[in-house]
Parts: C-alpha cells; structure tokens; sequence
C-alpha cells in the first residue's frame, strides 16, 4: 500500500491502475526498474508516488539525512525536453500542494536564472527536475560529488527519446558516475513501447541488473482512418495531392473540439498553417502553429493556449511528439506519411488523452501511392511491428567531452573513472588504451596538437586530473551537450552571385565536376570553400538532384515491411481494405503497362524516353537507403560501362537515368543487386571521405576542438566547418587511427549512409524473385521518381504545367 497515493488519488476520485501499484511497490522493496505504459495512463504518477513514500517512510534513509546539516538533493528527474520538464513540475508540485507536504520541487534547465542555480546549488530541494545537459553542468561544478551524495532515484522520462542519440550516453556517463558517488541509487526509467524494450532497460540499469519491468496490461483503442481524394490521380507526384485535401482536412477538425495536425517538416506546417488561415479566415485566432524554429515565447503560449482549451487546432511538428500535458485533444491528424510506426502511435496517443478513451487519428496522403500506407498502418498497428531504438556505441567525441566536465568540476581519478565508463553500454568495448588517447587528447592535445596550448586542458595534482584556466572551464561549461544540426550552405557562382541555400549532407556527397540541378539550373561543382559551395553553369546534360531537409526524414525498416506486406494484400482480391480497394485503377494500370510485384518479388523497369534510359528499382526501403542504393549501382554499372548517371529517389524506389544503354536482363540485374563486396563498393561509389569531413564538425565541437562561441555571440558556421576541416585533415595525414577521425567514418557508415539497413536490403532482394518489366512508358510506379528530377530542372513556376502536360500523355488525353 502507498498510505500518501491512496489519499490523493481518493481526494481526485480516481482508482489508481494495476501497472501504478505494482510500480509503487518494486519502488518499495527498493528496485529499480523501467516502466512502460501508453501515454494518458498516469506514467508520472507511477514513479513519483513512489518516490514520496521513500522519502517519508524509509527510517533508514530519515537517519542518514539528520546526520546533515543541510538538505541534500533527494530525487532527479531527467526528461528531453524544457516543455516536458515544465509539465512534470506542474504535476508533482500540484502534489505536494494538496497533500500538504513540504517535499520541494525545483525546475532547472536552460531557462533557469544565474540566481536560481545557485539558490539550488546551496540549498537544494528534495527534488529537481532537469535536462541529461544540465545535470552534466552540476557534474562540472565544483563539489558536485557532494550534490549527489544522498541522491536516492534517479528517474529518466522518455527514455526510448533519448537512447537512439548522443544525449542517450550523456545519460548513460551520468549514470555511471552518480552511481560510483552514492551506490545504493535506484534508477526508473518511463518509456513507450520499442522494439527492443528489454535492451533499452540493460542499457539504462546496466548488465546484469536485477530491475523490475512493470508494464501496463492496458490497450489504447486507435481508430485510424484514411482520407480518401474523391478523384484517383493515376500518374501522382510528391506532394501533389496533400493540400487538396484541405476542405477535407477542415470537415474533420469542425467535428471535433481539439485537433493537433502533425506533418513532418516545419515549412509543411508553414504552409498548412497558411493555407487554413486563407481559406478559412474564422480559424483566425483559434488555428496556432508550433514547431522548433519558433520561440519559446510563441510555443510556450501554444502550450498554454491547448492547456486552457482556447484553440480549435494546432499544426505541429514533432516538437508535440513527447508527452507534454496539455489539455487532451480530442483528434489527430498526419499529414504524410508518418514515416515510422512508432512516430504514428506516439502522435496517435496525444489524442484521448484520458485512461480507456478512444484515439482518433486521420492519415492524409501526399500523393496517391502514399494511400497504402493507410493500409500499412493498420496492418503495423494490429502486429505491433514497432521500431527498435538503436543506440550509439563508441561515442567518443562524447566522452572527451565528460572527461572535461568531471575534470572541471571536483576532478577525477583516471583510473576510477576508466572502471565506471566501461560499465555503460556505449563504451563496453572501450580499451585502456582507447580511454589514453582521450586523456592525452586533453593533457596535450594528442599525438598532432601538443604545439598549442589550449589543447593542454588537463592538470595531474595528487594522483587527479583538473583544469586550472578559468578561461577553459567557462569554455566547456558553456559548451556541454551533443545536440548538433545539419547546417545550411550557400550556392555561389565564382562572380559571388548567391543563388539560394542547400544542405550540406548533399553537397557532401559530390565530386568537383559533378553536376547537379538547383534554382532552375544545372550547375557544375567546382569547389566548396568553407560554407559556400562554388559553381558555374554548364551544358552537361545529367546531374543529381539535391535531397532536402524533409527527404531525409526516411520510413522505418518496420514501416517498409509492413508497406511490402500490403503489397501482397493486393492480390488477394477477397479482403481489401478501403485503401488497397480504391488504388484498384491505379495498380490495374501499373499490371497493364509493367508489373505488379508481390511482398517477395523485386519490380525493376528499365525505360527509354526522350530524357534517356532510366533503370526503376522499387525495394520499399524508404529515401535514405535509396539513394546509397542507387550510388553503389551507378559505381558498379559505371566499371561495365561508362557513363554519367541522374539520380532521384523516393520511399518506395530509385531512378537511374543515363544517355548510355545497357543490355539488361534478370541475370545482370542479380548481379548488379549483389551484396557481395558491398562495403567496398560504399567506399568506391560515393565520397565516403568528404561526408565524413562534414560529420566531424560535429563530432569536433562536442569533443571541444572546436569552440562554439559565447551566447550571443556565437561564432559562424564557416568559421566552425574551416576549423573543424583543418582537424581533419591534419588527422588524416599524421594522425589515420585517430579515435575522432575513426567515429567520424564510422558514424558516416552507419547513420548517414544506414550501411547496416542497406545490406539487410540487399541481402533481402537477393532471396526475392526479380519482376523486370521494359515498358513503353512511364509507369504509376515510376512518374513519382521521374517528376522528382523534374521539379529540380525545372523549379520555375511553370515545372507543374509541364508535369502536367507528361501526365496527360501517359494518360492518352494528349498526343
């Protein structure tokens, strides 16, 4: 029994759930454990009641206390996000209001005053609630040991968030550490429901733990719903049909009193926002919009707005993805495709908030083939094909950065802290030596900047490691954190004429001289320059097309398994769902001109037009593992043949297009789809090195190399990328098996280029039946690909009309 939960919950006239009570009493037998709930259950209240019945009842820790003069910090509460922070405090003070206790609560994250970081470094509350980067800055003050020393829970909210990132290990290194001050810690983490749940709770309590899993028996009713266009287009574009389901759109938010609408880049949510708001005019001042590059003035209000009920609507992005608590709402609309599994059930659960309401989610396709997805969904939903969360390994820009930061705070001892960073998941694996060449990193700058006395950071006194420059230690401190961004690069011609911004990640990709289309122009790459990537025009006829912000947002694995499963529901003519029956016309049409492949089958078209002959291969693997997909086929038929390729690519397939013909049949295209030699092929085909010059600016700045600048005054994006480039290249040429230098390969391999995910792929079409086809024209399946490349081309205002005038004679309603 939980004498203060029962109270409190009988004053609220709830019954506390089944999964509460058995959280409040592992929590009582003094374990820890991971707990997993869906969302509107309670999840807060499951761990904090806990926690209060600890901090009152437990003689043992009441005795320990008295021995102090002062309070020391009781409970920690981690969450990824300040919203999130904000609504935790709410619920928990509100607690200790109604039931009269004087257990304080305190926020602190990065909106937190000078002053009222040092009110809680003196006297602090009982309990604080905060970011994984904030606790890391307590770690890097001065008697942070002590701070920690009575801590009993540490509780990590959201951890499934955290665990697929860099912020995941700053938890993990704080972990290992409070643990090494105050061994009798219990450690609770909240998370939603992942595909690898159980290796999330290794990761977080550590190997061989003894922690409770308390899960909730508790299903949450989705009903999701596909809106249907009332016209099917045949030949459909990215994009093409999302806004003309505005008034649709509009009809189910009238229905309802609350509707959050998701889409998954900020200016999709710009321009629905906008849209509404034209169309419809009384939305203003009761439609708001919420995603990351606005304020947190403006998104705090929208927060607030939702909380008090005085918006109808709000267009998001996943900046409402977490379980911010606001006011429930009473339906949700995605825009797109959801792009994962989990994405769409998180999203989901924002709606019916409340325990045993039902969540209402509308899917709204962008173009007619994202309809299946509809179906997809469903089918996902009904399986539970949720995503794994696959976290880092080996982060060692990270752990450079958390060697500083202990060295800033009371120090630490090489050898202790070599023993508790081996205990995290991340660094297992890591050697004695591996863990030396980061020391030595901060003792002198390495093997190659011992010249330069700002890499002489740490000091050995008595047998421990600090920093004595106050310059450094204000430095780090206003450096600590592993949130980077993609950056943007401006496009110049060599007169410095600007033509507009492109992301980095692509350019990254290229070669001088290779050849890509931008701003209504084919452009040929003549060098990059710090943040600016020179051009000049030029007649070559093929180049690539650039992938952008929302492109890169690519389907899960599990979402590509349940798109090709829809497939082979197609055929089964007896059960379609509304989805797969109204794509009817459209897959009779993509029969009659090519094929029609079933969940084991591989569809390859290879197709002559005016444009050139364009190889089609459709593996449902989403964008990203298209377009290395594609790379690697361009290398491997350009040493048959050469030839200068065009590639363009969607979630469902890749483009080949090239002025030079191929004699293709099955067996050459096996041959092409090979997994053999595939990782050389990687490193031959794309310009492995250059992306990860780009992926060590990051790695450079969280490992400190590279000094971000003071608030305010942070310093460009040029002036970073110029210094990170000449770390690079000075490791490169002195310094090969630098660990730095290493993770920034690695990295490239395994997230940008998702190596791991294109074997899979390949290893799994070389078990598939190859369906390929050589139509006359165009294919439902193809012109969405096709009409990608064409945009770019053609990105004046009159690139629609042409597409049009294409489409119309694919359709025989133009000659």
């Amino acid at each position: 029994m939980n004498q203060f939960a029962d109270v409190w919950f009988h004053n609220q006239g709830w019954e506390p759930h089944a999964f509460q009570r058995n959280a409040w009493k592992e929590i009582a037998k003094g374990r820890s454990g991971l707990l997993n709930a869906p969302t509107g259950f309670g999840k807060t209240f499951a761990i904090w009641f806990g926690i209060i019945a600890h901090y009152y009842d437990d003689k043992k820790y009441q005795s320990e206390k008295r021995k102090f003069k002062k309070n020391k910090l009781h409970a920690l509460w981690i969450t990824p996000l300040r919203a999130l922070s904000k609504e935790i405090y709410k619920a928990t003070t509100q607690v200790s209001s109604d039931l009269d206790l004087d257990y304080q609560v305190k926020l602190r994250t990065g909106d937190t005053s000078l002053s009222q970081r040092q009110k809680q470094r003196k006297k602090p509350p009982q309990a604080l609630i905060t970011t994984p980067e904030s606790v890391h800055l307590l770690l890097a003050s001065k008697e942070g040991t002590d701070y920690f020393s009575q801590l009993a829970f540490i509780v990590v909210d959201e951890w499934h968030e955290l665990l697929g990132s860099k912020r995941g290990v700053l938890v993990e290194l704080a972990l290992s550490r409070i643990k090494a001050i105050n061994p009798k810690l219990k450690v609770w983490g909240i998370s939603a429901t992942i595909g690898n749940l159980a290796e999330a709770q290794e990761i977080l309590l550590g190997t061989g733990h003894k922690g409770a899993m308390v899960r909730a028996s508790l299903k949450k009713k989705i009903q999701i719903e596909t809106v249907l266009p009332d016209n099917l287009e045949k030949f459909p574009w990215a994009g093409h049909l999302g806004i003309r389901l505005l008034d649709k759109v509009v009809a189910i938010v009238n229905r309802y009193q609350s509707t959050l609408i998701f889409t998954n880049t900020r200016s999709q949510a710009e321009i629905w926002y906008q849209q509404i708001i034209m169309h419809y005019p009384s939305f203003a001042g009761i439609l708001a919009i919420h995603h990351g590059s606005l304020s947190d003035e403006v998104r705090l209000w929208v927060e607030d707005a939702l909380h008090e009920g005085r918006l109808k609507a709000v267009v998001c992005t996943s900046s409402l993805d977490l379980g911010v608590d606001f006011r429930p709402v009473d339906c949700v609309i995605q825009i797109g495709s959801p792009k994962g599994v989990a994405r769409f059930l998180q999203r989901a659960g924002r709606s019916g908030h409340r325990p045993h309401e039902t969540s209402h989610i509308y899917y709204v396709p962008t173009n007619s083939l994202e309809i299946i997805e509809g179906d997809s969904l469903k089918y996902a939903v009904k399986e539970q094909i949720i995503e794994q969360r696959l976290p880092y390994i080996r982060s060692f820009d990270v752990l450079i950065q958390y060697l500083m930061t202990l060295a800033v705070g009371d120090g630490f001892i090489a050898d202790e802290i070599f023993e508790e960073v081996r205990g995290t998941h991340c660094f297992a694996s890591l050697t004695r030596s591996e863990f030396d060449e980061c020391l030595a990193m901060l003792i002198h700058g390495g093997k190659t900047l011992n010249a330069y006395d700002d890499f002489h950071r740490l000091v050995l006194k008595d047998g421990r490691f600090t920093v004595e420059s106050r310059k450094l230690a204000m430095r780090h401190r206003l450096s600590i954190g592993a949130i980077v961004s993609d950056a943007m690069m401006k496009v110049k011609f060599m007169s410095g004429k600007y033509l507009g911004s492109i992301e980095e990640s692509f350019i990254s990709k290229l070669n001088t001289g290779d050849v890509f289309w931008f701003s209504g122009r084919q452009l040929e790459l003549l060098h990059v320059r710090n943040m600016e990537v020179v051009v000049r025009p030029t007649t070559k006829s093929k180049g690539v097309v650039p992938s952008w912000m929302g492109g890169r947002f690519s389907i899960s694995p599990n979402l590509g398994v349940a798109i090709r499963h829809s497939f082979e529901s197609i055929h089964n003519k007896d059960r379609l769902s509304p989805e797969v029956a109204f794509l009817q016309p459209l897959f009779k049409e993509q029969q009659r001109r090519s094929g029609l492949p079933r969940e084991d089958e591989l569809l390859v078209e290879y197709i002559t037009t005016k444009y050139g002959h364009h190889l089609f291969v459709y593996p449902f693997d989403g964008k990203l593992v298209h377009e290395g997909m594609a790379q690697v086929l361009a290398y491997r038929l350009g040493k048959i043949k050469a030839a200068t390729f065009s590639i363009a690519s969607n979630e469902y397939g890749f483009e080949l297009l090239s002025a030079t013909k191929y004699e293709i049949d099955n067996t050459f295209i096996k041959e092409l789809l090979s997994p053999r030699e595939l990782h050389r092929d990687i490193g031959s085909g794309i310009n492995v090195q250059e992306m990860a010059r780009r992926r060590f600016r990051d790695i450079a700045g969280i490992a400190g190399l590279v000094f971000q600048g003071f608030p305010g005054k942070a310093m460009k994006a040029k002036h970073l990328q110029a210094n990170a480039g000449l770390f690079f290249s000075v490791f490169e040429d002195y310094d090969p098996n630098n660990l730095l230098l290493r993770e920034a390969y690695d990295e490239v391999f395994d997230f940008q280029l998702e190596e791991g995910r294109m074997q899979l792929a390949f290893e799994r079409i070389a078990r598939h039946a190859i369906v390929l086809t050589f139509p006359k024209q165009l294919t439902p399946f193809s012109f969405p690909i096709f009409s990608e490349s064409f945009r770019e081309k053609y990105s004046n205002e009159d690139w629609q009309s042409r597409l049009e005038q294409i489409k119309l004679q694919l359709e025989g309603k133009l000659e």
